[in-house]
Formats: structure tokens, C-alpha cells, sequence
């Protein structure tokens, strides 16, 4: 079974899941937010990288994923972001491990099965997918959806490569 950490970022609240995957079977094992508060903002950004560093430690995940960077109204939230954003990826790279990112409408499809989907109906989908009790917090959610979407990825690629395969010793029979 192959781990992977998904990432919400966000300057005040990054969400973070983690989910093990073998093939289309998930299982969950644990989700949160890094609340870092009304803290200056490089406080804020040392506080992220050392929340997801953390939880490297803690789950040993094999990948990490994350959300891209949407193009907000605001210049100075969609900086932040990007600042909250990088210094996740920073802890995720310092450890070694690959950084997959997405973008929101990706997350959302693979999840969900549309690319518009509203929040309420990610968070359904995560709980319905990972068999949880209750509704995630939406972050949390968010996250989760993000493992789920590049577990989905991993096992397109596995199965492509399989495909691809027998295929080419298809062609080398003839």
C-alpha cells in the first residue's frame, strides 16, 4: 500500500489528510489543519513548514500532493498563498519526497466526477469514499480530496503503463 499526504494550503489554515491506496481500496489515516493563527507572517510560514514536516515524520507518506495556486482577486491573498504553498513544498522536498500538484478542478473530478463541484459535495464524496463517521472539516476535506485525487492519478498511470505493455509484447509476437 503506497501513502500519500495531501495538502490545502492556505496562509492562516492549511489543511493536511493522509490516505493509503493499493489500487482503488483507501484507507484513512488521519486528517487536521495547521492553525497558525494571527502570528506575524514569516512566523506563519516557519509554523506550515514545520506542521507538514511533522506530519512527514509521523505518517512516513510516499508522496505528497498539493493544491495549485488559483488565480485570486486579490494580488496580496493569491502571493500568501503562493509563499503558504511553497514552504509546504519546502518541507516535502527537504525530506525527499515527490511533490505532485493539482489544480482545484482536477481535485474536484477525480472526487467528485465534475470539475464544478461546490465544497459541501467534496466533503460528501471524501466521507463517502473513506468510510469516516462523520463530515470532515472542509479543509481537512479539502486535503483529503487532494490524496484521493493523485492516488486516482498513480493508478491511471499504473494502468496505462499496463496497457502499454501488452501492447508492445502484443507487437512483438506478430
Amino acid at each position: 500500500m503506497a501513502i500519500v499526504l495531501g495538502i490545502d494550503p492556505g496562509s492562516r489554515l492549511t489543511g493536511y489528510g493522509v490516505v493509503s491506496y493499493q489500487g482503488n481500496k483507501f484507507q484513512y489515516l488521519g486528517s487536521g489543519c495547521i492553525k497558525v493563527g494571527e502570528f506575524d507572517f514569516p512566523t506563519r510560514l516557519k509554523m506550515i513548514y514545520q506542521g507538514i514536516s511533522q506530519l512527514i515524520e509521523q505518517f512516513s507518506p510516499d508522496s505528497f500532493a498539493i493544491e495549485q495556486v488559483f488565480l485570486a482577486r486579490n494580488p496580496d491573498s493569491a502571493l500568501k498563498l503562493g509563499q503558504a504553498r511553497g514552504a509546504a513544498i519546502v518541507a516535502a522536498t527537504v525530506q525527499d519526497l515527490p511533490v505532485y500538484e493539482y489544480s482545484a478542478r482536477q481535485i474536484k473530478q477525480a472526487v467528485v466526477g465534475t470539475g464544478a463541484a461546490k465544497k459541501e459535495q467534496v466533503q460528501h464524496m471524501v466521507k463517502q469514499l473513506l468510510k469516516l463517521p462523520g463530515t470532515p472539516q472542509a479543509d481537512a476535506a479539502d486535503a483529503l480530496a487532494v490524496a484521493i485525487c493523485h492516488a486516482h492519478s498513480e493508478q491511471s498511470l499504473i494502468r496505462l503503463a499496463g496497457s502499454a505493455t501488452k501492447t508492445v509484447r502484443g507487437r512483438l509476437r506478430q
